[in-house]
């Protein structure tokens, strides 16, 4: 399904989380422009705040923007990993958020980490990187409980999108929706958004 107007934006709690701001303006400062756009990060906290005791899981921290929302939407019981290689940028979200119990950062390949994580240990998988988006997707898949939500975003183009890029979005998307253990919608919404479902529980 491709919908321009569905999440609708006025039914999203936009109001940012407490420490957004300063995670926003550190990102400026490092010239970091891969973060999440605030569509998204309303989504994301949504999904978050859907199940009780969410355990998700990010790949690719960057600089923590998304990160942030999907802490604002985790109950006390929830808990967060968020996975990324780069030490610098993940040194903001840490600096802003690595106060709270429930999230563990981890500095580490994505690849590496999903190779040696529990199977089905997820209820929300956030796919940010590379690594379980366009390379490694069933060693994510693997990860997703049953009748757990993965979702990517930015599968709309972006100028900062590195060379080669776009001509893998279009198979991503075919992929994903052809499997047969996923039920998966596509939007054309915020930067891009697929939200799948894992088949059983």
């Amino acid at each position: 399904m491709s919908d321009s107007s569905f999440p609708d934006r006025n039914r999203l709690d936009m109001t940012p989380p407490a420490q957004l701001q300063a995670i926003e303006t550190a990102t400026r400062t490092l010239g970091f422009g891969m973060a999440s756009v605030p569509q998204t990060g309303a989504l994301l906290r949504s999904l978050a705040a859907a199940k009780p005791a969410c355990r998700i899981l990010e790949l690719g921290t960057g600089t923590g923007i998304a990160t942030c929302w999907l802490l604002d939407g985790l109950d006390d019981d929830g808990r967060l990993v968020t996975v990324e290689i780069d030490p610098v940028v993940q040194q903001v979200a840490k600096i802003d958020l690595g106060y709270d119990a429930r999230i563990s950062f981890v500095e580490q390949d994505a690849v590496s980490f999903m190779q040696h994580a529990p199977r089905s240990a997820f209820d929300l998988i956030f796919a940010d990187a590379l690594p379980g988006k366009f390379s490694e997707l069933d060693d994510a898949l693997s990860l997703l409980a049953n009748g757990g939500v993965y979702i990517v975003d930015d599968l709309l183009p972006q100028d900062s999108w590195p060379d080669g890029h776009a001509e893998k979005v279009p198979v991503f998307i075919d992929n994903m929706m052809a499997r047969g253990d996923l039920v998966v919608e596509y939007w054309e919404w915020s930067s891009g958004i697929l939200l799948a479902r894992k088949s059983g529980g």
